[in-house]
């Protein structure tokens, strides 16, 4: 049974490396000046890949739970005891669930970058200047010089 189990860390290992790696693609895209070309096909990659991973972490639970461990990290934990493959393994799927939760931090920074960018020239855009230092329509500023 903790073949199975030591599988579906590999697994699972595989998947948080993939999504790894498709945030640093996200992260290009938001720093490149024009990324809606390529979010929607990233976003779309990463809830498949978020759904994979939810998966082979409940897989996982079920194999602990079939073991008589715990659920989770704590099951986990007892169950990498004595097994060179397992823990070598699990002790790699958290340093990459690790890297993977800070590259997604960045991401949420730098969305929430944009976000207060485009919020603030909306609002630079939608400010009313006072009627005298703007030119009207013709290219003259009205009120000046009686005109």
């Amino acid at each position: 049974m903790k073949d199975a189990l030591l599988a579906t860390v590999i697994d699972e290992t595989a998947a948080v490396h993939a999504f790894e790696s498709l945030l640093a693609h996200e992260e290009k895209a938001l720093i490149a000046a024009s990324p809606l070309d390529t979010l929607p096909s990233i976003i779309e990659k990463k809830t498949a890949l978020t759904e994979q991973i939810a998966a082979l972490e409940r897989q996982r639970d079920e194999q602990l739970g079939a073991l008589g461990l715990p659920k989770g990290f704590v099951g986990m934990e007892q169950a990498v005891t004595g097994d060179a493959a397992l823990t070598s393994h699990w002790q790699e799927l958290l340093a990459a669930a690790g890297r993977a939760r800070r590259g997604n931090n960045t991401i949420g920074v730098l969305i929430r970058s944009r976000m207060e960018y485009t919020r603030n020239a909306l609002a630079a855009l939608t400010l009313a200047p006072p009627k005298s230092s703007f030119y009207g329509p013709d290219g003259r500023v009205p009120g000046i010089y009686g005109v």
